[in-house]
């Protein structure tokens, strides 16, 4: 598969697409638009298009992003300009929060709940959680060993299942829908759109994006593409063809929820559960099983494989292997004992970081039109700071909220309360820097 002339061809990069889509298509993918299109209901398309702009376009720019500051995928040139201590820090928080302390587990867990567990008696719940627990982590362990076998095993049969069950379950709702469009539920009645902009921002791929970019960039130096501005644009060229599958997908998964709310399903989950037993029976449970299991095994070796990675690179005298034995056993510890108090620590942890990430994949942006020095990246990234670390300590504690009593920030009731303040502050920054250099210049 290696390409001798140091040139991807159409066909490599469509299997990069294809790859990207596979870590990027998790259990919570499959869960957040089928919750969506029962809520949304007449309003389903003005809230996809909010989704699909954070759901799908941020990720995409995020893996941009990163081939943007770094040869190899190295998160921390993303902080750089801010510290390079501080680059540090958020990387190995990032890498910890996304990794072993809850996605990977929580891959094990959603994939059992959803795909193993219907089929399972009450009280055999436990025992099956353990042994299915083994043979999905030992798969992601197998799996994770060979990262530059991600393009050949993701890309061309793994992803090629997901969409073909998926397909059928979609184009079935199209042709026989259970019922028509719903009345919107909650803010999807009043603020369709910005809803759905805030329930791709819950899916996390964004931060994601930046985890898996080390992968995605290996990969294609796997396939004998070593030129960086090449990279860049395979990486792009890949990035719009995983965009365009996940867009589609999500949009008839969408319309799944949308057509199905009749049925009062109390989550995305049990909608999608619900949908193919209506329309498949039995068989259709066990074909969404393989969909969730498809759909977490790749995110839960790419997740394990790019924290090796980078924990390796960053201790290189502790093995790659050692570093993914370590976190596999630790993801398959916490998603059979502690998971939800772990969720619980790690939410307001990512609460605190993922506005940062997307501060900083915008300023990488705006600095090849726009020169960003360090006042305005430090600027930007601290007010974000102070805003989102009073959000992740209002999620441990209401309480512990040290703005809102002084001032409502808007957007804060959508997660995105910082993007006002950080805006400002980095206009202010930028302009005070451009008088700094003018009076200095005269």
């Amino acid at each position: 598969m290696i390409n001798k002339h140091n040139k991807l061809t159409f066909r490599q990069i469509f299997l990069i697409g294809l790859m990207i889509f596979s870590l990027f298509f998790g259990a919570g993918n499959l869960i957040f638009p089928a919750g969506l299109g029962a809520e949304a209901g007449e309003n389903l398309w003005s809230s996809m298009a909010g989704f699909l702009i954070t759901g799908v376009a941020l990720p995409v720019l995020g893996l941009v992003s990163i081939a943007n500051v770094s040869e190899d995928g190295n998160t921390e040139n993303l902080a750089q300009k801010v510290h390079p201590y501080f680059a540090k820090v958020l990387t190995i928080v990032t890498y910890l929060s996304i990794g072993p302390l809850m996605a990977a587990p929580r891959t094990g867990l959603v994939s059992f709940e959803i795909g193993a567990a219907p089929f399972l008696k009450q009280t055999n719940l436990g025992i099956g959680l353990l042994i299915y627990s083994v043979i999905f982590f030992g798969l992601v362990y197998y799996l994770a060993l060979y990262p530059n076998k991600f393009v050949d095993r993701f890309g061309k049969i793994v992803t090629p299942l997901l969409l073909v069950i998926l397909g059928l379950f979609i184009v079935t709702s199209i042709l026989k829908p259970i019922n028509g469009f719903q009345l919107p539920q909650g803010q999807y009645a009043s603020a369709p759109f910005l809803s759905g902009v805030k329930e791709g921002y819950l899916t996390m791929d964004t931060i994601v994006s930046i985890v898996f970019a080390t992968i995605i960039i290996n990969a294609i130096k796997e396939l004998g593409e070593f030129n960086q501005t090449a990279r860049k644009n395979a990486i792009l060229k890949a990035g719009i063809i995983s965009a365009t599958f996940l867009a589609f997908i999500y949009l008839g998964i969408s319309y799944i929820g949308a057509s199905s709310s009749t049925l009062n399903f109390a989550s995305g989950a049990e909608a999608l559960s619900g949908v193919a037993n209506s329309y498949f029976g039995v068989s259709g449970n066990f074909l969404f099983g393989l969909v969730v299991v498809f759909a977490c095994l790749p995110t839960g070796s790419g997740l394990l494989s790019s924290c090796a990675w980078y924990f390796n690179k960053t201790f290189p005298r502790i093995s790659y292997k050692s570093f993914l034995l370590f976190f596999v056993l630790f993801s398959a510890t916490v998603a059979n004992v502690g998971l939800e108090r772990l969720i619980q620590f790690s939410i307001p942890v990512l609460n605190v970081v993922y506005p940062i990430i997307i501060a900083l994949i915008l300023l990488s942006f705006i600095d090849k039109y726009i020169n960003c020095n360090t006042s305005v990246y430090r600027s930007v990234v601290g007010v974000t700071l102070l805003i989102s670390l009073n959000d992740g300590l209002t999620e441990f504690n209401s309480n512990w909220d040290y703005i809102t009593p002084f001032v409502n920030l808007p957007f804060s009731d959508l997660g995105f309360s910082w993007i006002l303040p950080a805006i400002i502050v980095g206009v202010v920054a930028k302009g005070l820097s451009f008088i700094f250099v003018k009076l200095n210049n005269e």
